[in-house]
């Protein structure tokens, strides 16, 4: 099935941080403290999907503030922070939610993506990912983690599903 036709089915998009909402980099300050980089486009990304009611989750396999800041700027409330494990989260996603495999999309860009994107209706990679995510992906992006990857992605579904113009009515109001 392509890609498109996956595309129409999602409800939620459940996101990876590092590498994905990241760069995957981690920058240290002299205290120590983690500090990532988020593209504003993706930002937006989020905000076009809330506005066209598609649900958008977070689940990451580290902790650290910086993303649960961004994840509350950006007003998602399905936040799971320090989870390599990631299916069991998915899943009460999904229950919570009343869905279906088939309406969720998961972008993802290393291992420990393998087991959701086996489970979901819409595998989704970074350019940048690992080949084996790669490989397993109905889609993938043209930009890499980090820099407008989530917004790629995002408009690739609401365009699918027909839902663009009027989501960025609703947001640009």
């Amino acid at each position: 099935m392509r890609a498109e036709d996956l595309a129409r089915k999602i409800r939620l998009l459940i996101l990876d941080v590092d590498g994905v909402l990241t760069d995957g980099g981690l920058y240290y300050d002299q205290q120590g403290s983690v500090l990532k980089r988020f593209d504003v486009q993706d930002g937006l990304g989020v905000k076009l999907a809330q506005s066209a009611g598609l649900g958008v989750a977070v689940i990451t396999g580290l902790n650290h503030g910086c993303v649960e800041a961004r994840v509350r700027e950006l007003g998602i409330k399905d936040y799971y922070p320090g989870n390599h494990k990631k299916v069991p989260f998915m899943e009460r996603l999904r229950r919570d939610k009343d869905l279906d495999y088939s309406q969720i999309a998961y972008l993802g860009d290393d291992l420990v993506d393998m087991p959701v994107l086996r489970l979901v209706g819409l595998p989704m990679a970074v350019i940048n990912a690992s080949k084996e995510i790669v490989g397993m992906a109905a889609w993938v992006s043209a930009r890499p983690g980090g820099h407008g990857a989530v917004r790629e992605a995002i408009e690739f579904i609401l365009h699918s599903q027909g839902l663009f113009d009027v989501a960025w009515r609703r947001l640009s109001g």
